[in-house]
């Protein structure tokens, strides 16, 4: 397994967890909390978002991981994915449509949700109702909710392209300011 950490103007630092040619795990890019110098007790202050709202720190994974370039033969496939990820951040229009994922143990119903999800198209936007519709599931609004909550794939898996029935909805730690920033990347006025 490779682990490839990568940074964004703006945007923050964020890591991609690749086996082989399968993505395992992508941390979108957050800001980073503020060094404290070596020796003072100083707290930490954790950097704004782009909104003003203090992020705490990216959670570490505990899965293990090769550091550093071309280790094994995940190392390229990370790379490539890291440069897609700039160029969307940077505003040019991208899909992830064609990155292969580690689903081991997925249910029936997380796969068709990741899959009608990975159908929605740059620029576009579904509530969790119509998501859960086109997963095949109509009912199932709450759990579609629960899946892009649990979301560990960021842009990959799009769930910042799914809003609540009478509003944005959430993005988790990240807040909805980072959710409006990336559908403003993708022209979404929300």
């Amino acid at each position: 397994m490779t682990c490839v950490p990568y940074s964004v103007d703006e945007w923050g630092v964020g890591e991609v967890w690749v086996d082989g040619n399968r993505l395992v795990w992508h941390e979108l890019p957050r800001p980073q909390p503020a060094k404290v110098p070596t020796g003072t007790r100083a707290r930490t202050r954790h950097t704004p978002t782009q909104g003003g709202a203090d992020v705490p720190p990216p959670l570490r994974s505990t899965v293990s991981a090769r550091r550093g370039p071309r280790r094994n033969g995940s190392a390229p496939v990370a790379e490539r994915l890291v440069h897609r990820i700039r160029a969307y951040f940077a505003g040019r229009r991208e899909s992830f449509g064609d990155v292969r994922l580690e689903l081991d143990g997925w249910t029936p119903f997380q796969i068709a949700v990741l899959d009608a999800l990975r159908e929605v198209p740059y620029g576009e936007i579904v509530s969790y109702g119509e998501l859960a519709r086109l997963a095949g599931y109509p009912r199932a609004q709450r759990a579609a909710g629960t899946f892009c909550a649990r979301n560990r794939f960021g842009l990959v898996v799009p769930c910042h392209r799914v809003v609540g029935a009478d509003g944005l909805g959430s993005y988790g730690s990240l807040g909805l300011d980072y959710k409006r920033g990336l559908l403003a990347l993708e022209g979404v006025a929300v």
